[in-house]
């Protein structure tokens, strides 16, 4: 299994936390789900972080069963809607950038 991370780094615009993360919910999640072939999609919000830590007050995980299936995704029409929310949540509750990282999971449930 592979998953993509977005980590969004930067920081949420002063007195907009519960709003952007309702508006991450209610708006960019479903485009985010319709991603043809994802098998989960995980958007986790920080609420603590080490002293010094850069700031990613969003992280996004969608894993896919490999690369052929990821890249059908990064492909799609699903993802051109997503990138059309995203861009419109950020511009209105974001500062910064966002970056992207694959990675090969090696899980061990305990």
């Amino acid at each position: 299994m592979i998953t993509r991370y977005a980590l969004f780094e930067g920081s949420v615009h002063p007195s907009r936390e519960a709003d952007f993360r309702t508006a991450v919910l209610e708006t960019i999640v479903p485009c985010w789900t319709a991603f043809p072939g994802a098998l989960d999609v995980r958007v986790t919000f920080t609420d603590a972080r080490d002293e010094g830590a850069p700031i990613y007050p969003l992280i996004l995980a969608i894993s896919y069963p490999d690369t052929e299936v990821l890249e059908r995704a990064l492909a799609s029409e699903a993802r051109t809607h997503a990138i059309a929310a995203t861009n419109a949540v950020m511009g209105e509750y974001f500062t910064g950038r966002i970056h992207h990282h694959v990675t090969q999971a090696h899980v061990y449930p305990l």
